[in-house]
């Protein structure tokens, strides 16, 4: 049992964590910018904490990390504004990792994405560029950080019924339903053996748990 701060509670990844982790017997507060989303996050079982993360800074994050075992990262702007792209996915990001080191959180999982990396691809004049830098500098900074991190990195997101098996081991990016991506996050605090590591994954026949027990491409 951990007490789990998950930063961006409202998300839809956010929303299929909380009641697994819970369901473990962790004690799961859930990070909301937006006080008309509390009850919806309550019941899922998580203390809802209104925050706009975009607007504390490091050392305020900090005091919301503090007496915490675990920090997800799952929040993100949304896309469509890459200023508030930068600053959310980004900026925010960045601060809430360091905020975990002052306040001696150690273990850190970052909410990721397959194709994130500094040589992504995406062309600067594509909508998905600023998401794509972002993303990149946040994975860039959790691996410096010396925490204890995993960066758990699905591809393209679905809302289809969980099937608990995914692929960890694909060269290149297929989908994933949101719920596998809930349990992959579960199954890497499980697993000591995903310290350090990145796992991109697909859907696919390997039982989850299984599955990140290889180390995938990093």
């Amino acid at each position: 049992m951990a007490r789990i701060l998950i930063i961006g509670g409202h998300g839809k990844v956010a929303l299929l964590l909380a009641p697994l982790l819970v369901a473990r017997g962790d004690t799961v507060t859930a990070v909301i910018r937006n006080p008309d989303h509390e009850a919806e996050v309550a019941a899922t079982g998580a203390a809802p904490l209104v925050a706009d993360i975009e607007l504390l800074d490091t050392d305020q994050l900090a005091g919301i990390v503090r007496g915490n075992d675990v920090v997800v990262w799952s929040a993100g702007a949304g896309g469509g504004n890459p200023a508030r792209t930068y600053a959310v996915d980004r900026d925010a990001a960045i601060r809430s990792v360091d905020a975990a080191s002052a306040a001696g959180v150690r273990r850190y999982i970052m909410v990721s994405y397959f194709g994130a990396r500094p040589d992504h691809g995406v062309a600067d004049d594509n909508p998905f560029f600023a998401y794509a830098e972002a993303k990149a500098a946040a994975d860039a900074h959790v691996r410096a950080s010396g925490l204890d991190w995993t960066i758990v990195a699905p591809s393209t997101l679905t809302l289809d019924p969980p099937t608990g098996r995914i692929d960890a081991a694909a060269a290149e990016s297929g989908s994933v339903p949101r719920a596998d991506v809930a349990s992959v996050v579960v199954a890497a605090l499980e697993d000591d053996t995903t310290v350090g590591r990145t796992i991109r994954f697909n859907s696919g026949d390997i039982p989850i748990a299984d599955a990140i027990g290889t180390p995938s491409r990093a």
